[in-house]
């Protein structure tokens, strides 16, 4: 990619986070391509559908909980991290109006291209983070990463469909984490 389209792309998906987490996955392309100092003929050249944009936005922002999940790797709480990653989860998948039902099919699909880049790497690093806190034997061992994915991004949808409440997605999570406890010595 030209220095100058590389420039655009970045724009774009900057400008599209921004758009995204003010008005929703159905905000307006025109304004975001308007906003990134682009025509929408350079947006769409860039991105061939809504999807492909809210696939890229998804995933820059995916890197910042990737890095995440590393720092907490090394927490000297391994429940603690685990949850605190959890809650970030939650507030990453509410960011985004109209992306936490997207999100709930992606945690399952394997098939898809934004799957395999952003739902796969996603997997891992929190199976990491599980992993540790069974170890440390604070989780039921029968939990999994899919189960823990999931109940995040229903709490995610739970708390858009409730903007008038804005301490459910905190507490659903909390009582969600009370049933992971390994009550087992």
């Amino acid at each position: 990619m030209r220095a100058d389209a590389r420039r655009n792309h970045a724009r774009l998906v900057t400008e599209a986070r921004a758009v995204f987490a003010a008005h929703g996955a159905d905000a307006s392309l025109e304004d975001i391509a308007r906003r990134a100092g682009v025509g929408i003929g350079t947006l769409y050249r860039h991105f061939p559908n809504r999807h492909a944009l809210l696939s890229a936005v998804f995933e820059d922002a995916v890197g910042d909980l990737l890095t995440r999940s590393r720092e907490l790797l090394s927490a000297p709480e391994p429940c603690t991290a685990l949850v605190t990653w959890l809650r970030e989860m939650v507030r990453h998948a509410g960011e985004y109006r109209g992306l936490s039902r997207a999100l709930m099919t992606m945690s399952t699909d394997t098939t898809s291209t934004l799957a395999s880049r952003c739902g796969d790497p996603i997997r891992e690093a929190g199976g990491a983070l599980l992993a540790r806190a069974k170890e440390s034997r604070a989780i039921r061992p029968d939990v999994t990463i899919t189960d823990l994915l999931q109940l995040t991004h229903a709490i995610a949808l739970a708390a858009e469909e409730s903007p008038t409440d804005p301490t459910l997605a905190d507490r659903l999570l909390t009582l969600t984490l009370k049933g992971l406890k390994n009550t087992q010595p």
